[in-house]
């Protein structure tokens, strides 16, 4: 591939990334602020999607300090998970510019595979804080206290390490460019 194309690949992916990350979470709370329309239109990320199912139809209202708290709850992954897209957008930036066996390419690689595997233990962390939250105002019998592990968590925690291993390897390949161009 070209590597003008290439270059002009990872600017795109750069913006979408950082569009992403914004989407992600004005979407989190558009979910929390309209439970009906979230679950119609099927809105709402692992965590908070996993909490407005579990709440029954008639049982969606939730309380100003409710909503607030829910948000920022399931929003604490979510930052997890943007801290990672942040060094992805990174990544993509320095690969614009050409540097693709750079160390810090790595390193940046390196930090969006750990805080996928933040992410994760984040949504398990926080989930019983949050459905408790939702479920407080309920009646003694239906509050809840949740705890899930789902598949597409281990999915999560297997890239995760996946691009840890890449990253690991592509610090190796800059230490080897590096001693490459240094003979020539």
């Amino acid at each position: 591939m070209h590597s003008n194309r290439l270059a002009l690949y990872s600017q795109r992916m750069a913006a979408i990334t950082l569009v992403f990350m914004v989407a992600m979470m004005v979407v989190n709370a558009v979910a929390w602020l309209y439970p009906e329309a979230a679950s119609r239109y099927g809105l709402g990320f692992a965590l908070t999607e996993r909490q407005l199912s579990s709440l029954p139809e008639g049982g969606m209202q939730l309380t100003g300090w409710q909503c607030l708290g829910a948000i920022l709850l399931s929003s604490i992954p979510l930052l997890a998970l943007a801290v990672g897209l942040t060094n992805l957008r990174r990544l993509f930036k320095h690969y614009a510019q050409g540097q693709y066996f750079s160390n810090s390419a790595a390193v940046y690689l390196g930090n969006a595979g750990r805080a996928v595997a933040v992410w994760v233990l984040l949504d398990f962390i926080c989930e019983p804080f949050l459905s408790l939250l939702v479920t407080i105002n309920a009646p003694v019998g239906q509050r809840l206290l949740t705890f899930s592990i789902t598949a597409p968590s281990f999915v999560a925690l297997f890239l995760a390490a996946c691009i840890a291993i890449i990253a690991r390897i592509l610090s190796q390949a800059s230490e080897v460019d590096s001693e490459n161009r240094t003979f020539v």
